[in-house]
């Protein structure tokens, strides 16, 4: 059994596959708190993979997003080889690369939250391989994100304005954001666009 906070079929908001049609699985549980996480860690229903793998096959699309709290403490290895038998999709996750992932999974985005959030040593990155970093902006330095083991030469670097429920600070936040990406290329800019358009 997997503590689910719920299964639903959106777009894909951040990141690289912005706009792509998916179906996210978000699991409850997280190991650590960031003070701007939008996901509630203490609700959430446990389900079986069966019930987990039905929910996932009513929707078409062709990506799955495992996300959370921070999935890696609900998945397995066996789980991610089930979930791709059983609907041939492709599978993401959105981890802050705290622990170590299951083989078989087809994009690794990593948020991490180094010096954002957790204890000192509890926040750093240990997982090997990222295919994006993908970096909340809340005014930290940015330039050891670029020294991550997990960041390959074909890494992306995606860097996001930091949401929160005040307006007048959430446009701050966006455009000091905008104003880092156009200082230095490297990055991209990330924006959650389900907020956008006012979606799941």
């Amino acid at each position: 059994m997997r503590k689910v906070n719920e299964i639903f079929y959106s777009l894909q908001g951040e990141g690289h596959h912005t706009g792509y049609p998916s179906v996210f699985i978000r699991f409850a549980g997280c190991n650590l708190r960031c003070p701007f996480c939008d996901t509630s860690h203490e609700g959430g229903i446990l389900m079986d993979d069966d019930a987990i793998i039905h929910a996932v096959k009513l929707y078409t699309a062709e990506w799955i997003v495992i996300t959370g709290g921070e999935p890696s403490l609900a998945i397995d290895a066996d789980f991610i080889h089930l979930l791709k038998r059983a609907t041939g999709k492709k599978i993401a996750i959105e981890t802050n690369g705290t622990r170590q992932l299951p083989p078989g999974i087809d994009w690794i985005t990593v948020s991490p939250k180094t010096g954002i959030c957790g204890d000192s040593g509890t926040a750093d990155v240990v997982v090997d391989r990222a295919d994006e970093i993908k970096v909340i902006d809340v005014g930290q330095d940015l330039e050891p994100y670029f020294s991550l083991g997990c960041r390959g030469e074909k890494t992306l670097m995606y860097l996001q304005p930091c949401y929160v429920e005040d307006p007048a600070e959430r446009e701050a936040n966006r455009l000091r954001t905008v104003r880092r990406v156009l200082a230095d290329p490297r990055w991209t800019l990330s924006v959650q666009l389900h907020r956008f358009l006012g979606i799941p």
